[in-house]
């Protein structure tokens, strides 16, 4: 009796036949934009700004650098987050969507005793506050303390 039982799925998967009617196969093809922020074009980086792939577009980590210079923001972990905040807010703007539309956010904090004042700062950003990750990181480019990517949804 438990032979049959253990047969029976088996009898039921091998022994029946499956059509798959091509002509009416749906495909989703999905365009990818590699894009830059407005002066980044020369640089040479090895990233993109944001990529969008339909309706979503991905953020690079972005530092809490003064736009247009690799001068990091005053006034520590709150200063830098503040920065970094805006300039995601202005990449996801450039590309069609807002801070309100962002699903997703990973922190990487140089030291992860700051995240109380990060999370005050980073908190005023949002109404809706997204999903999270935060992580420790031995270091981060141009020594900052904060760096954040984001997912968004776009229009």
């Amino acid at each position: 009796m438990k032979r049959l039982l253990l047969l029976l799925p088996l009898i039921a998967v091998f022994g029946c036949e499956v059509k798959v009617d091509h002509e009416t196969e749906v495909k989703h093809e999905t365009a990818v934009e590699y894009l830059l922020m407005p002066g980044m074009e020369g640089l040479d980086l090895p990233f993109s700004s944001a990529v969008r792939a339909g309706n979503t577009l991905y953020l690079s980590g972005n530092l809490g650098n003064i736009p247009g210079s690799l001068d990091l923001a005053t006034g520590g972990i709150a200063g830098e987050t503040r920065q970094t905040m805006e300039n995601i807010s202005a990449v996801l703007k450039q590309f069609g969507s807002s801070m309100d539309e962002v699903v997703k956010c990973t922190v990487f904090l140089a030291d992860m005793s700051e995240s109380g004042e990060m999370n005050e700062v980073y908190k005023t950003f949002f109404n809706n506050p997204p999903a999270r990750s935060a992580l420790g990181a031995s270091g981060l480019a141009l020594n900052a303390r904060v760096e954040i990517e984001c997912i968004a949804v776009t229009g």
